[in-house]
């Protein structure tokens, strides 16, 4: 993507393939923003809805957890058995009925369509996973907390959540990453150039008489950036939670 990227149009789609340029072009970079398919309204949709699909995960998902793991309740196992059964799902599976559910939804409010489509399509995997990390912390730990005073939610924020931070960075990690490449739901409900996610933006660098293939991997290059800060910043915090306890 990066020696694509720095290509002219003609080298690209040059033969026999130039698989080098004579003169890398940084300036494709600068071009992109000003062609007919801006990247900055594709990378401020994904980032809205990736980023709300992820709060929304960790607002249900992590109190769902949370009761899953401390408290025996009849139909818990059918329960989280059902849960995993939602994973095998995807949008396409259930194309025709979010179309009808959503198609009234216009503007910006599409944004939140998705940002309910893909919390809903990641919530059985971050709880999957965040009941696993709760359930390993003993009982012990929270019944302590709570002779001592605090109440069943303070427990969970504050003595609880801390002992299972791997298992939120991952339901995290997990959660965004799957929100920002999601394609299908976006294609399928966003019609408006304007306000679509760069999965569906990014193939319009390629028309019928025109295919701008240095600036669809220059955007492809861009799209995958935040990905990387995010693991960037995210590694420190996960390898201190799961070596945190471990010297006394």
């Amino acid at each position: 993507m990066l020696i694509t990227s720095l290509k002219t149009r003609l080298e690209v789609t040059d033969i026999p393939p130039v698989y080098f340029p004579e003169q890398p072009r940084v300036e494709n970079y600068l071009e992109v923003w000003e062609t007919s398919v801006s990247p900055a309204s594709a990378l401020l949709a994904t980032a809205v809805i990736a980023v709300g699909a992820t709060l929304l995960v960790l607002l249900v998902a992590t109190p769902a957890a949370y009761y899953v793991a401390r408290f025996r309740f009849p139909g818990r196992l059918v329960f989280l058995f059902l849960v995993l059964c939602t994973q095998m799902l995807q949008p396409t599976v259930l194309a025709v009925g979010l179309f009808q559910q959503f198609r009234d939804w216009s503007g910006y409010s599409i944004w939140g369509a998705l940002i309910l489509i893909n919390g809903a399509f990641n919530l059985s995997f971050a709880i999957w996973i965040m009941q696993a990390f709760f359930a390993s912390v003993p009982k012990e730990v929270d019944e302590a907390a709570l002779i001592d005073g605090l109440g069943r939610l303070q427990t969970m924020f504050r003595i609880s959540l801390p002992l299972v931070w791997p298992g939120i960075v991952t339901a995290i990690v997990f959660v965004f990453v799957n929100s920002w490449n999601e394609y299908a739901a976006a294609l399928m409900l966003v019609s408006n150039p304007d306000l679509q996610p760069l999965t569906v933006a990014m193939p319009r660098y390629l028309s019928l008489y025109i295919q701008d293939w240095q600036y669809l991997f220059t955007v492809a290059l861009i799209a995958i950036v935040p990905v990387i800060v995010l693991f960037a910043l995210i590694e420190k915090r996960l390898i201190g939670g799961l070596t945190a306890g471990s010297v006394k």
